[in-house]
């Protein structure tokens, strides 16, 4: 794995400093992809006796990231406005007299920029998926563990009917799932780019290659990317999936950090994360870290997508601006999921269940928690309208009084020698939940 540049270590941004997605998508790691395909396309060219077979292997042991000035090149790039136009002109020197005319022929630096944001998705979204596999099954896991282990649902922000963690849990897993397809589906599309200087492949054609798509189809190949249909200067459909399916990951971790934040509240604390971080002014505190930062991650991802999709509206044949605005969004949002990625790993795996805290706050409306259920059941016994009323009376004297709904219940003349016991228990309206919870479990 690459490892981090010293200037481009994360500082300002914890959420994914020394993340394996660090690593992918560093400085170092950007110019060895656009040293990859330079390579490569000079090993696809050779394979179709386009080039000699010694240039090939001549690119290929020069484009080594380790032999380049990176802080040269970057401040070069302004000129031209990409890295590629300055790299072209230090790899050719690298090769040397004899082979460089072999560095860089026929494409432009389009081709190649587009082709190296590729490997670098292509190896960041490995890393994500790994991660979000240990998300999953450390999910999985605790899903099982409580299948019914009952706490209070709540809907805006109120408690609603009772749930059970099982089935929040299992629902966290699914999301996790949903995005582990996305991001496999979008890394298992990913194109390499071969188009020339307008997307003609004319310049390849100068050069001798009677049949472009075999040379399109040999540099894919060699990278380890899809064939493109078509050369996509201007066609932006990997760009667009790429923010997609990462948006969409940052939110569906997002999720489990919104709810890990909330059920760990000092006066909730249903959940706690397994070690919190520490704060510089309060001892006392074990703050609730990779939740924080993971929620982080899904505020800014869904704008730097915006500007992803923005740039699909690409005038011509290379747009000026369009496609030069993708860059850091996209290496941003790469980070922001990885790093994401990285901490609901963690989160997961050390989450730490309080299911006393969440019996007894099933508790806290003193039964009211459970009148739909009775809502449900007294109909057939009251009639449906004394039963809204007596409900509606109840639940007014236990919030005036402070005893419980079923204790109020049981003074109800018409209700003298009902047993309430399991009706008002709200361990035991839970509905579904359990079967729901396996179910959810039994996807793979």
């Amino acid at each position: 794995m690459t490892s981090v540049d010293p200037d481009d270590t994360g500082l300002l941004a914890p959420g994914w400093a020394g993340s394996p997605a660090a690593s992918a998508t560093s400085d170092t790691a950007c110019l060895q992809a656009l040293l990859d395909a330079e390579a490569a396309l000079t090993r696809a060219q050779a394979s179709l006796d386009l080039a000699p077979h010694e240039a090939s292997a001549a690119v290929t042991e020069a484009a080594d990231a380790g032999r380049f000035d990176l802080r040269s090149l970057a401040g070069r790039a302004r000129s031209g406005g990409n890295p590629v136009i300055p790299l072209v002109a230090e790899l050719t020197k690298a090769v040397g007299e004899e082979h460089g005319p072999h560095v860089h022929r026929g494409a432009t630096s389009q081709d190649i920029m587009d082709t190296a944001l590729m490997l670098v998705a292509v190896r960041t979204l490995d890393v994500v998926l790994a991660d979000l596999a240990r998300t999953e099954e450390a999910l999985a896991r605790l899903a099982a563990g409580h299948r019914d282990t009952a706490l209070p649902g709540r809907t805006l922000t109120q408690h609603a009917v009772p749930t059970t963690f099982g089935l929040k849990a299992a629902g966290w897993r699914s999301l996790v799932l949903d995005a582990r397809d996305r991001v496999r589906t979008v890394r298992d599309g990913l194109p390499a780019q071969l188009g020339g200087a307008a997307g003609t492949l004319a310049a390849f054609t100068a050069y001798g290659a009677e049949d472009t798509r075999a040379l399109t189809a040999a540099f894919a190949r060699e990278l380890g990317l899809r064939e493109p249909l078509l050369p996509w200067h201007t066609l932006r459909t990997p760009i667009a999936d790429l923010a997609g399916c990462l948006a969409f990951t940052a939110g569906a971790l997002g999720k489990i950090a919104a709810d890990v934040l909330v059920l760990g509240r000092t006066e909730i604390a249903e959940v706690a994360e397994g070690s919190g971080g520490g704060s510089s002014a309060m001892p006392h505190k074990a703050n609730p870290v990779r939740s924080t930062l993971i929620a982080a991650a899904a505020r800014r991802a869904p704008l730097l997508a915006a500007t992803l999709y923005g740039s699909m509206a690409a005038e011509d044949e290379r747009p000026a601006g369009a496609w030069h605005a993708e860059w850091e969004p996209l290496r941003d949002l790469l980070r922001l999921v990885g790093g994401a990625a990285r901490d609901a790993a963690e989160l997961a795996e050390g989450l730490r269940v309080n299911a006393d805290a969440m019996r007894e706050h099933l508790g806290l409306t003193h039964g009211l928690i459970v009148s739909e259920r009775l809502s449900a059941e007294l109909a057939p016994v009251l009639g449906r309208a004394r039963a809204k009323s007596v409900l509606t009376e109840a639940a007014r004297r236990t919030y005036t009084e402070g005893r419980s709904l079923g204790e109020l219940l049981a003074e109800v003349p018409e209700l003298k020698g009902v047993d309430l016991t399991e009706s008002v228990d709200p361990a035991r309206y839970t509905g579904s939940a359990g079967d729901l919870t396996d179910r959810a479990l039994e996807r793979r």
